[in-house]
């Protein structure tokens, strides 16, 4: 955890003057703080905070912030709790500082294809927003329930990165309050910008280490005409892969390409009691591709079932229905409520050139089975991001060597060309493996751009990175 950290006392007067700001029923000081005491990271710690505030506006939070930096007391910043690194848990006590009351859409603008909206807003939200208007917002990180600053956060990706991208690449700018109270609007209703350093782009993934997002300007597109799935059986996850770069070098441009194998298959079936087709096959690609019209899609989902076929597959399945689609999508889906209804001990979110995914799970089960320890992945194929699932036999051995295996799994992944994390984020529980990851010049620069936005370490403290304050 951070060294050296002596952070100030919650007052009586500290808590009426947060009262005076943000409204007395908004300041909790009661049991129903418990329920701001974790995120969905499984088996991670709780910590109830001393105070929840929930600020309405941009000034409440920057009055907010101003007195908590003033009296040196935490800050950790949350919006719909879906995380699952530890990123929004209070374990220095202090103030979370929810954002619920913050779910305005503030603009939709047509003719910039630009959506502005407070960091509550959901995923789902917007999506119904936008589509009134004929427009698109094409991410989907997979919990639609998801708070959109969290999004922004964490640079959240999801299924359809192959086409979209991540998180970053749809946000034009943002309205910021640093620890200090003062509001900065970085970005706007534009594609380019040569002026200055891109302060956009910093903050985007800072997991609320260095500000507090309470504006976000979002780029839309134009809906896709048609959308389809493909899901297809191989005899191995060699194969899958395989085909792979071969689909992308025939200018063939998926939304997304998933991979599943057969185990995890298994598992969501279990979960759901719905029989996935062809499901006795040992690794599966979901496709999924979007067009103009039928015959856009048809020529698509024809190439890519040639390049398949000729790379091994046994099958294309292609569902014949609105409902088939559904139940394909949601076995991809449910995969990590699954795994947790099952009992996992934690997840990994490794990221590798994607053409290295099955030899990093071919070293991946070995180094699970030395440890005893099952590992049920599934993952973005199209952009290397492989999420492995550790399943918890109740076995106490198994929990206390978890972080062993953990770590051998990211020191494989990171000298295969990877990195620790795609899309979880480091929060609080994948920080003591970031120098697997990072050498000790780039971490001493995170930290000096760290103090330089939040000098008395209020700002989310024990996440991403340990700072000691005694150099402030």
């Amino acid at each position: 955890m951070d060294k050296q950290i002596r952070y100030g006392r919650i007052t009586s007067t500290l808590v009426a003057n947060l009262a005076a700001i943000a409204g007395e029923k908004n300041v909790l000081t009661g049991d129903e703080r418990q329920n701001y005491s974790r995120d969905e990271a499984p088996g991670s710690d709780q910590a109830v905070p001393d105070l929840v505030v929930k600020p309405g506006n941009s000034r409440e939070v920057a009055e907010i912030m101003k007195l908590a930096n003033e009296a040196r007391v935490p800050i950790v910043v949350r919006g719909a709790g879906t995380g699952l690194a530890g990123g929004a848990v209070a374990f220095y006590g202090g103030i979370i500082l929810s954002m619920e009351r913050m779910n305005r859409i503030l603009e939709i603008d047509r003719h910039n294809f630009v959506a502005t909206v407070e960091p509550a807003v959901t995923l789902e939200e917007l999506y119904r927003a936008v589509e009134e208007y004929g427009l698109y917002y094409p991410l989907y990180p997979g919990e639609k329930s998801a708070a959109l600053g969290g999004n922004v956060a964490t640079n959240a990706g999801g299924m359809r990165a192959v086409k979209y991208g991540v998180t970053r690449h749809f946000v034009l700018g943002l309205e910021v309050v640093l620890p200090t109270g003062e509001i900065i609007e970085t970005g706007g209703k534009f594609v380019k910008c040569s002026t200055g350093y891109d302060l956009t782009q910093l903050i985007i993934g800072s997991e609320g280490t260095l500000a507090v997002i309470t504006k976000v300007l979002l780029r839309l597109t134009t809906r896709p005409g048609k959308t389809e799935i493909l899901f297809i059986p191989f005899n191995s996850l060699h194969e899958a892969i395989g085909a792979v770069p071969d689909i992308l070098v025939r200018g063939i441009v998926p939304v997304g390409i998933e991979f599943m194998e057969k185990d995890a298959i298994q598992m969501v079936e279990e979960f759901t009691g719905k029989e996935i087709p062809l499901h006795s096959h040992e690794a599966f690609l979901l496709i999924i591709v979007e067009g103009a019209d039928d015959d856009e899609i048809q020529r698509m989902s024809s190439d890519i079932g040639e390049v398949c076929l000729n790379r091994g597959a046994v099958d294309v399945y292609i569902p014949g229905s609105e409902r088939a689609k559904r139940n394909l999508m949601e076995a991809r889906e449910k995969f990590y409520p699954a795994a947790v209804h099952l009992g996992i001990l934690d997840i990994a979110d490794v990221v590798v050139p994607r053409s290295r995914i099955a030899d990093f799970m071919v070293e991946a089960r070995k180094i699970g089975e030395e440890y005893g320890i099952a590992l049920v992945a599934c993952g973005h194929a199209g952009d290397g991001n492989v999420h492995l699932c550790m399943m918890d036999d109740g076995t106490e051995l198994h929990r206390k060597q978890a972080p062993e295996l953990l770590t051998q799994l990211f020191k494989v992944g990171v000298a295969m060309g990877g990195t620790v994390s795609g899309e979880h984020g480091v929060g609080s529980i994948k920080k003591k493996y970031l120098d697997i990851a990072l050498n000790e010049s780039e971490i001493s620069l995170m930290k000096r751009i760290k103090r330089a936005f939040d000098p008395n370490n209020i700002m989310n403290p024990g996440k991403v990175l340990d700072i000691d304050s005694s150099k402030s």
